[in-house]
């Protein structure tokens, strides 16, 4: 007597530092596909980074238990798998299937068709698979005119509801009428298109529920987003912070950076690298600023090493990836460092781990042509350092008005763990190290 093939359900993992949801990105596996032990089969992204989530099973992919979009606990059920042989597939294996060989270029579960089974999608290139202009609906449905529209993707049917696309009015593209995703994302472009020419030649409203060029929506609070709320809104709630600034003169500086990309292109230092060795000897003088406030049992704790925090913008927002022991590199090594992070968290790879432990953060805010800030404090860190842009500007030098290249620097300091002599003096020591970064070798 047979038996029916094992059907084994595995659950969202523990992805550690704390962490206990997780937003499904992008399945890299349809229902139906078969899979290897240890192969990625979604992409999931927490309140820290993007993550790649392997399955710990062999087999036959028989249900993916949430679509793109969807928030999961830590142990719910993300994929079902059963032996490849298994004849009881889900039911929606057949669905999806359907749309898949219709040729979607982007499905409900993944991206791209044709694959051998178990292997990863590539993403096609955007816009490759629409249509040529002209196109009509009766050139891809041979069987008449569709008395209602067609889709069989979830997906689909909510981003057409988002964006408040009529799928009635929708051409397919799909054999046998099937609606397909690029069939919706051409008609958003489409409505877009049209309602920018429209305010071209007249104050009109825009389709698809915008007027004027604005557009009302409601955005979920979550992942990377939420996250960076809640530690923003916990800083300005406990801590007592104080900002000071000052202008200072980076001529000098700016003539270190390119001297070295002059003479020692390869180490790829620049500005941002030379900041942070100006800003781990200003904690080596004043370490008060290096530290944070332990409330329960009333201590300022003072770090023995400088993990340094940076902003970095990013598709998925604004993060602060730390440089590990800051304190022991060269300037070359913090470069290469700033380098390597900057990279990971620009393509989502930035680990989780990346993103925590650090003791002062600096925030080069100048790159987006902005003079100067009053940055919020990374809490529980006391201290963050604010560098605007930098401008030519008139500067009094031995008694002659010349122009100069001017930047300000902003510190934001929590006032717990030091009084303004102490802040004043670090941000002095720093504006002294930019106008003569000579300063730093003559103290070595």
């Amino acid at each position: 007597m047979t038996t029916a093939p094992a059907r084994q359900v595995f659950r969202l993992p523990d992805l550690g530092e704390g962490l206990t949801e997780a937003e499904i990105v992008e399945w890299k596996v349809a229902v139906g596909d078969t899979v290897q032990v240890d192969q990625v089969v979604v992409e999931v992204e927490t309140a820290k980074a993007a993550v790649e989530v392997p399955v710990p099973f062999a087999g036959t992919v028989l249900e993916l238990h949430a679509e793109a979009g969807t928030v999961l606990d830590v142990g719910a059920p993300l994929i079902e798998v059963g032996a490849p042989e298994a004849a009881d597939v889900h039911p929606a294996a057949a669905r999806y299937r359907e749309e898949e060989r219709a040729g979607s270029g982007n499905v409900l579960i993944g991206y791209g068709t044709g694959h051998a089974p178990g292997t990863r999608r590539t993403r096609r290139r955007r816009g490759a698979a629409r249509k040529p202009a002209g196109t009509t609906a009766s050139e891809t449905v041979p069987f008449g005119r569709r008395q209602a529209p067609r889709v069989i993707s979830p997906l689909v049917r909510r981003i057409a509801r988002e964006h408040g696309v009529d799928l009635a009015a929708v051409e397919p593209t799909g054999p046998r009428g099937v609606i397909l995703r690029r069939d919706v994302e051409a008609a958003i472009q489409t409505a877009a298109e049209t309602a920018a020419e429209r305010g071209r030649e007249a104050a009109a409203p825009a389709v698809s529920g915008t007027a004027g060029g604005f557009t009302a929506e409601r955005i979920p609070l979550r992942g990377l987003r939420r996250t960076v709320a809640d530690k923003l809104s916990r800083s300005r709630r406990e801590i007592p912070d104080a900002t000071t600034w000052v202008d200072v003169d980076a001529t000098g500086l700016l003539a270190v950076r390119d001297g070295l990309r002059r003479s020692r292109p390869g180490l790829g230092i620049g500005l941002l690298a030379l900041l942070a060795r100006i800003c781990v000897d200003g904690l080596r003088r004043f370490p008060e600023l290096n530290a944070s406030v332990d409330a329960e049992r009333g201590e300022i704790v003072r770090y023995g090493h400088v993990n340094l925090g940076f902003a970095a913008q990013t598709d998925r927002g604004l993060v602060v990836p730390v440089v590990r022991d800051a304190h022991l590199m060269t300037t070359a090594r913090l470069a290469a460092e700033l380098s390597r992070l900057t990279g990971l968290a620009r393509s989502g790879a930035l680990p989780p781990a990346a993103l925590t432990g650090g003791t002062f953060t600096l925030n080069n805010y100048g790159v987006f042509g902005v003079d100067g800030s009053t940055p919020i404090i990374n809490h529980p860190e006391a201290a963050l350092l604010g560098v605007g842009r930098v401008t030519d500007r008139p500067w009094v030098v031995d008694g002659d008005v010349v122009a100069r290249k001017v930047t300000q620097l902003s510190l934001t300091f929590d006032h717990r763990v030091c009084d303004g002599g102490a802040a004043g003096g670090f941000l002095r020591h720093v504006a002294d190290l930019v106008e003569n970064p000579a300063i730093l070798l003559a103290e070595v």
